[in-house]
């Protein structure tokens, strides 16, 4: 799934879609999906302008952007039918090294289950093949119209 892809399903827009490209997506099971960091992100202005480091909120978000593609996939939804994705929670977050500019993300979700209208998921983010962060997220899904998740689209 290219960039083009990518905007075609996430409602985000610049200068916050976290996820380039996927790689490898398995409906129902998991996603390998890239986020290139930029010396040219916009968080990188205040944090810190010495030395630049990604805001560990941003690899979280990357990572629920890539378990939203997941989801997009797996329930067979489109943009265009109103389904925004929320974060519910997000469990045992842990950062193990600073992400830098150059550095390519490399984010590997595992869908845990969806069930009435909320997902869970297990989450980290790779440089190099070095953890750099890691989380368990939980995402609710809901109609744009607020009348809650779309109908008989449940995984199990």
């Amino acid at each position: 799934m290219d960039i083009q892809q990518i905007l075609q399903t996430l409602p985000h827009r610049y200068p916050f879609v976290m996820v380039d490209r996927v790689l490898e997506i398995v409906s129902g099971e998991r996603i390998v999906a890239l986020k290139n960091v930029t010396i040219n992100e916009p968080y990188f202005v205040g944090h810190f302008p010495r030395l630049p480091v990604m805001p560990g909120v941003m690899i979280i978000e990357a990572l629920a952007q890539a378990a939203a593609l997941l989801t997009y996939q797996t329930l067979n939804l489109q943009q265009g039918d109103g389904t925004l994705f929320y974060f519910a929670g997000i469990d045992g977050a842990r950062f193990k090294r600073p992400v830098t500019p150059g550095d390519q993300l490399r984010l590997e979700v595992e869908m845990v289950r969806v069930m009435r209208g909320i997902g869970k998921f297990k989450a980290r983010a790779l440089v190099d093949g070095a953890l750099a962060a890691e989380a368990e997220l939980m995402c609710a899904y809901r109609n744009g119209n607020g009348k809650g998740a779309p109908e008989k689209r449940e995984v199990e």
